[in-house]
């Protein structure tokens, strides 16, 4: 897991809340570049050229796969605290991300997939995540099913949650009883649970991606 470099940039925000959910919830609701090798000049029939490409594929490294066009990546990585939830980690544009006691951290490993990524969104990059109030030695990468990289924080990756409406809130909160907002050490954190245990939202109707796997009849998926 390679450690990146990152510049800091100091950002707090504070969330008004009034209870200790936030406000609305509701617990029931639902590559490397290749490398350019320059033509040999020719010479005589006897000297072949074939030498040099095995060594030109030997250094290039293998290489993850780019995220789709239309995915938006995680640009940015702010440790911040907030009301009543205290410290969070956020993205580039304040939304909470969460992590998943289904996956595994030691090695790291995504079991969301499916309808369960529908609902809970890899943070994706493309490698160089900015970092504020987060270590870099905590932070590293995964290779997706579909090649793509996620973002870890101590070994779990990271999420975002379409049942938060907007940057700050944290309705993510134990669904399911196994999904946790993130500490920037990348443990769960527990200061604030709410009664129950909450219902995840629906997966987005798409009927094209229904056989994508990962669901269950009740209601979409099983996490």
């Amino acid at each position: 897991m390679a450690q990146m470099k990152r510049t800091v940039i100091v950002a707090s925000a504070m969330v008004a809340l009034t209870a200790c959910a936030p406000a609305g919830y509701d617990p029931n609701t639902s590559a490397a570049e290749p490398v350019a090798v320059a033509a040999a000049e020719p010479t005589a029939a006897a000297e072949p050229t074939a030498e040099a490409e095995p060594e030109a594929s030997q250094d290039a490294p293998a290489t993850d796969a780019a995220p789709p066009a239309n995915v938006r990546l995680t640009d940015e990585l702010r440790g911040k605290k907030v009301a009543r939830m205290g410290n969070v980690v956020t993205d580039q544009d304040g939304w909470i991300l969460y992590r998943f006691d289904k996956d595994s951290a030691d090695p790291p490993s995504s079991n969301c997939v499916g309808k369960c990524a529908k609902v809970w969104p890899p943070a994706l990059t493309d490698g160089n995540p900015q970092l504020n109030g987060v270590s870099d030695d905590k932070v590293g990468t995964v290779t997706r099913q579909d090649g793509t990289r996620q973002i870890t924080l101590g070994g779990w990756p990271l999420y975002r949650y379409i049942g938060d409406k907007k940057p700050g809130q944290w309705k993510g909160q134990a669904v399911g009883g196994t999904w946790f907002v993130v500490a920037p050490d990348g443990k769960k954190n527990l200061t604030c649970l709410p009664k129950g245990t909450p219902k995840p939202v629906e997966p987005p109707a798409d009927n094209a991606d229904d056989s994508a796997g990962g669901g269950s009849e009740d209601g979409g998926y099983s996490y």
